[in-house]
């Protein structure tokens, strides 16, 4: 079951003149002209495809174009095409999509203004999601959580700001963010780039954002699709995924000198959405770093991004952070930083009961069958070794060892306390010296 958001995200509305793009014309006409001569195109309604904007404003970017004599009429009418007039560079054109060429490569999609950005931000903003305790459960169903836990994690996901999830490892802090993850049902409007002060930062990237399926315009259906600005990508609520290769500088503008563009950073690429610093601590920079340069963004709700020359300029950030540790929060952060992650929440492992649920949940799932003496084995036998400490993923861990091994021996799949003994050799090292 998705979460229900109520309203729908209202979408960005296509723009109906010149006048409505809010971005200099001389930048909008190179864009025009550099996408005709990289893509080889000579008509409108393609043209119009390729920038993204609608085919009335095309023909008016494609008017002013001609009267600065950087374009001509062909003179014939395409009859594939409903006889629509075609158009090509005249000489100067050519020399003048160059020489753009030359100051930037971007060509296709026309970027929204980050001032028209901010606006589609606040319409589909992740705090006006609205969730409740059925919804969170549907989603996290495949997880055994104690109900306490959905407690504090309800209030923190409704919220949209920032969590903490703290505790030892293998106890599912990152199936729980993918669970939060997987809740987000809605879809959000994401521009391919945006444009800061005459500077393009493409932001649409398919390997963070999943498009969502077109809808079908049924001819026959009395209520037409509603139309939204192309300059937009339709998707789920992104999620980025980071780990232990996180550093400070993928927080920052990229700038390829080749192509003379930008593209958004990570957190930028999530707005709407959910961006997991996952093993926080694993890091090459220190937790407590990390975390000062999230201060501004998750206490303003704004970023601030610089480009080439140095100039600084604000981005909003509209991101539910989930930060994950195997540490104590204590260990790695001051009490300034801790104060300003709304939610902490520890995630324990499971008591015996919970462990022995997760145990049949997965044996069902992998079609092993239970075996009393063996279970009796590993909860009498095998945990005091480790002073009774559970976690979540051993359940998994032993079950998978023991397919294993019943598949290499070529025997029914089966559990004894021989096979919890070999399947438990395998979950932990031995403490010893190796002599070289």
């Amino acid at each position: 079951m998705n979460m229900q958001v109520t309203p729908g995200v209202q979408p960005p509305p296509p723009p109906v003149s010149l006048d409505d793009m809010r971005l200099p014309i001389v930048m909008m006409r190179d864009i025009l002209i550099k996408t005709m001569f990289r893509k080889n195109i000579d008509l409108v309604s393609e043209l119009a495809q390729a920038i993204a904007l609608p085919r009335a404003v095309t023909q008016e970017l494609v008017d002013q174009a001609r009267a600065q004599k950087l374009l001509e009429a062909t003179g014939t009418l395409n009859a594939n095409s409903g006889n629509e007039m075609g158009y090509q560079l005249t000489d100067a054109g050519k020399a003048r999509a160059l020489d753009a060429l030359a100051q930037s490569e971007y060509f296709g999609a026309m970027p929204v203004p980050l001032e028209v950005y901010r606006e589609q931000v606040k319409r589909q903003s992740i705090r006006n999601i609205q969730i409740t305790r059925d919804q969170l459960t549907s989603a996290m169903g495949h997880l055994i959580l104690p109900s306490e836990l959905l407690d504090h994690l309800g209030p923190a996901v409704g919220a949209g700001r920032s969590i903490l999830m703290y505790g030892p490892p293998g106890n599912g802090k990152s199936s729980i963010s993918n669970g939060i993850r997987d809740a987000m049902g809605d879809k959000i409007y994401v521009p391919r780039a945006i444009e800061y002060s005459g500077q393009v930062i493409t932001v649409y990237d398919p390997i963070v954002h999943s498009k969502a399926e077109e809808e079908v315009d049924d001819p026959n259906s009395l209520r037409r699709k509603r139309t939204f600005d192309a300059r937009y990508v339709k998707c789920e609520r992104p999620t980025v995924i980071t780990g232990g290769e996180l550093s400070l500088d993928m927080l920052d503008l990229v700038y390829n000198p080749t192509a003379r563009t930008y593209q958004a950073p990570l957190q930028l690429k999530s707005t709407g959405g959910i961006f997991i610093v996952d093993d926080l601590g694993r890091q090459a920079e220190p937790p407590q770093a990390l975390v000062n340069r999230w201060i501004v963004p998750l206490e303003e709700s704004k970023d601030i991004l610089a480009l080439q020359s140095g100039e600084k300029f604000e981005v909003p950030f509209d991101t539910l952070v989930i930060f994950s540790t195997n540490f104590h929060p204590n260990e790695i952060f001051d009490n300034a930083a801790l104060r300003r992650i709304f939610f902490k929440i520890k995630i324990d492992g499971p008591d015996q009961a919970d462990f022995l649920k997760i145990f049949a949940m997965v044996a069902k799932k992998r079609k092993m069958p239970l075996d009393e003496a063996a279970l009796v084995h590993l909860l009498k036998v095998k945990y005091p070794t480790i002073k009774n400490v559970y976690a979540n993923y051993q359940p998994i861990f032993l079950i998978d060892q023991m397919i294993s091994i019943c598949e290499f021996e070529g025997i029914p799949y089966q559990m004894t306390p021989d096979l919890i003994d070999r399947a438990w050799a395998n979950m932990f090292v031995k403490q010893e010296k190796i002599v070289h």
